[in-house]
């Protein structure tokens, strides 16, 4: 079977039993099922991540621990607003390590392995508390994000193959093109749009949703960014071979690390734009 046979099938097998625990799971259950996926994201940054051997159990664990303590903590404001503001700023630094490395500027910060011990936390920890975060809210906002960022890779893969012609980065990841960008993120505003005009007793504020959406796309370019920097700093294409066709739980959610705290965070400092 070709990789294109095989991306096809486990898309179709993945994709029908993400959205139906998104919407009939209860919030626990959605909380147990997407921690098991970063679990399983953390078990491989301990690759691209270039963790000592040592050091992987403890990893996973503390990314365990943390779950759980966000867990039980979560009603409280104080706590999803420390998760929500160390995501972004854990996000900006990413952005700061994008452009250097396509500046071929080295960041000897991450060789020490306490700093990349907190980029595989502060890729997944917060990603994870504010899924569950939006589906205790609502669930349909956490498929609506996700959505968002099925509509743009595939708007950008189309756009970028079609139009592409200048390089995004061409020193962190070599397929991705300016045109693509454009094309995802021109997709992701049209679906904003459409999702405001049909929610409109939900969503009062349609215009801040259609630029949190397209802010959010961003994120998400950026997330498939940070990811393959690590990848490459540890001279490996996936990270991981679980999805057939796919790669890794990472190359899955790469996207989500951080177009899901970013949405999150949107929708927690607006009021929940309703």
């Amino acid at each position: 079977m070709s990789a294109l046979a095989q991306r096809v099938c486990a898309a179709l097998v993945l994709i029908p039993a993400v959205v139906a625990a998104v919407l009939w799971l209860p919030t626990g259950g959605f909380a147990l099922v997407l921690g098991a996926f970063a679990l399983v994201g953390a078990s491989e940054w301990c690759q691209i991540g270039q963790l000592p051997k040592i050091i992987h159990v403890g990893f996973v664990a503390a990314v365990a621990l943390c779950l759980i303590a966000i867990h039980f903590t979560m009603h409280l404001e104080l706590v999803m607003l420390a998760v929500l503001l160390s995501a972004l700023l854990w996000w900006l630094l990413a952005l700061f390590a994008v452009l250097a490395q396509q500046r071929e500027i080295r960041l000897r910060c991450f060789d020490n392995t306490l700093v990349r011990f907190l980029a595989g936390g502060l890729t997944l920890v917060p990603a994870w508390a504010s899924l569950v975060w939006l589906h205790s809210y609502r669930p349909t906002m956490v498929l609506f994000v996700l959505v968002l960022i099925w509509v743009a890779d595939s708007a950008a893969f189309f756009a970028g193959r079609r139009f592409g012609r200048h390089k995004l980065a061409s020193r962190v990841s070599p397929g991705k093109s300016w045109e693509g960008v454009a094309g995802g993120l021109l997709a992701v505003v049209m679906l904003a749009v459409g999702v405001a005009m049909a929610n409109q007793s939900t969503i009062t504020s349609p215009a801040l949703f259609v630029v949190l959406s397209f802010i959010v796309a961003l994120a998400s370019v950026l997330g498939d960014l940070i990811e393959s920097l690590f990848k490459r700093r540890a001279g490996v294409k996936d990270s991981g071979t679980l999805i057939p066709g796919h790669g890794g739980v990472l190359d899955r959610i790469d996207s989500l690390t951080a177009a899901g705290p970013c949405f999150a965070a949107g929708w927690f400092f607006s009021g929940g734009m309703a």
